[in-house]
């Protein structure tokens, strides 16, 4: 495996789609679909675009795997399915290299997991789910690889999560929980309110799937008794498609804190008042690019081969060096760390809410479940959508998810409709400017631990809803 520290070459994106015209049935169909001959292609920005649509449910999925071989695949797993039908992704062993290095950079620079011994408990849902079983995989091959580190799967059961740790825990150096960060949070939450000696574990944390704040990470740090929030607590940016595709860094977590604090150089440099996720990449395995409209594209080999796919999320790409000389030109030396460029992603623009013209991300809401005292008595998962009143006005409707064993109250609702509205005038310039100060306070839906209208077990959580009607 390649030093996850060290730079690479970047991936070459016109030999990738020579050799993925070549062998793809799919991919030659779309390419003269497209009216494009690969024999005249010289320039990389001549590639045209791959999409959901426009590739991945417009081909049968055997002719997207190289030689048009689905049985080639020694695993098969499935998309969440959060903007549609679910997608069937094909992988062999060789796919998940540049995933287990995205998870060795993580175990080994911030863990130290190479030399202490390490029960890895996986926190994701499991079965043909993509982001369990692509988790116990990478783990395991560290293992192979001779590291100390135990993979336990108990998937998204709380109560046999805490049995494992409790069971097991005290027989390694530390504990790493694997999972989204509203289901991470609720562990951690029922573990104390359990008598869970979380510090005892020396427990960090590995997230995805859901971005989250610098006082998420730091009220994380608080319940699990991490001494250090920078080196203990690590986001990674992945999806369906490609797996892992970038990690949090000691190195990029510092940066993003300092980015937070100081609001006047991140904007800027964003394009946004809200702070993205800020992980770092290899392009080698990963090339990123932007692509229309503030969002991303990228390009990776695999059993279905992706060549300049636009995945859609909002974000961009940041050289390493031009993002800490920005540091160091504002005052702050962010120290040392991977020489590999940097990717920031908001999510996908299809999750904002419209409300009186303005964007209600849901990063804004998130905010709001933060701040004490909501955070000491909600998950921080929430769904978030415009309603109607009795009288057919529009309101801001925030259905909030209540911790194992909470009950709702009228000072809870009313509490958590002030918290979100001050995040949401703090943070949301259209929202203050746009919407009128009688309908700034959102309309709150307390609603107990695994909802399964709102909040069901075992599914990728969605945060936005359409139009909801009046109750």
């Amino acid at each position: 495996m390649q030093d996850p520290a060290m730079p690479a070459g970047d991936l070459p994106v016109l030999e990738l789609f020579r050799d993925v015209a070549g062998t793809v049935p799919a991919y030659r169909r779309f390419l003269h679909d497209q009216g494009v001959d690969p024999a005249t292609v010289r320039d990389p920005a001549a590639v045209p675009l791959m999409t959901k649509a426009g590739y991945l449910e417009r081909y049968p999925l055997a002719e997207r795997c190289r030689g048009g071989r689905l049985d080639t695949a020694s695993v098969v797993a499935l998309s969440s399915g959060s903007s549609g039908k679910a997608m069937v992704w094909p992988r062999t062993a060789g796919d998940e290299e540049p995933v287990t290095a995205r998870f060795a950079q993580v175990f080994g620079d911030g863990f130290q997991a190479r030399s202490r011994r390490t029960l890895a408990v996986v926190c994701f849902a499991l079965g043909n789910w993509v982001g369990g079983m692509y988790t116990v995989a990478a783990c395991r091959r560290l293992a192979d690889d001779g590291w100390p580190v135990t993979v336990a799967t108990p998937g998204n059961n709380v109560d046999e999560i805490v049995r494992v740790i409790e069971e097991l825990g005290g027989s390694y150096d530390q504990t790493v929980l694997l999972g989204y960060p509203p289901f991470v949070k609720n562990v951690i939450d029922a573990g104390r309110a359990w008598g869970v000696d979380w510090p005892a574990y020396r427990v960090k944390l590995v997230l995805a799937g859901e971005a989250f704040s610098e006082q998420w990470r730091d009220l994380m740090a608080d319940r699990a008794g991490i001494d250090d929030p920078v080196s203990g607590v690590a986001s990674l940016y992945g999806t369906a498609d490609a797996g892992v595709l970038g990690n949090e860094t000691p190195l990029s977590v510092r940066v993003r804190r300092f980015l937070d604090r100081r609001p006047d150089i991140a904007s800027p440099l964003f394009g946004d008042s809200r702070l993205p996720t800020l992980v770092q990449y290899d392009p080698a395995d990963r090339r990123f690019e932007p692509g229309p409209g503030r969002t991303l594209t990228f390009s990776a080999d695999g059993t279905v081969p992706l060549v300049r796919y636009h995945i859609a999320d909002e974000g961009g790409v940041l050289p390493h060096g031009e993002l800490l000389g920005l540091c160091r030109a504002h005052g702050f030396d962010p120290g040392d760390g991977p020489d590999l460029p940097f990717v920031y992603v908001f999510g996908r623009s299809m999750f904002t809410v419209s409300f009186f013209g303005a964007n209600v991300y849901p990063e804004n809401v998130t905010a709001g479940l933060e701040r004490p005292p909501v955070s000491d008595w909600a998950t921080g998962r929430f769904v978030l959508s415009t309603a109607e009143d009795a009288d057919r006005d529009r309101v801001l409707s925030v259905v909030v998810e209540l911790a194992a064993g909470e009950k709702p109250s009228a000072p809870r609702e009313r509490a958590a409709g002030q918290a979100i509205r001050a995040e949401l005038l703090r943070l949301n310039s259209e929202f203050a400017h746009y919407v009128p100060a009688d309908r700034q306070t959102p309309r709150i839906e307390l609603r107990p631990a695994g909802d399964p209208e709102f909040f069901p077990a075992g599914v990728k959580h969605r945060y936005t809803r359409g139009h909801r009607g009046s109750r």
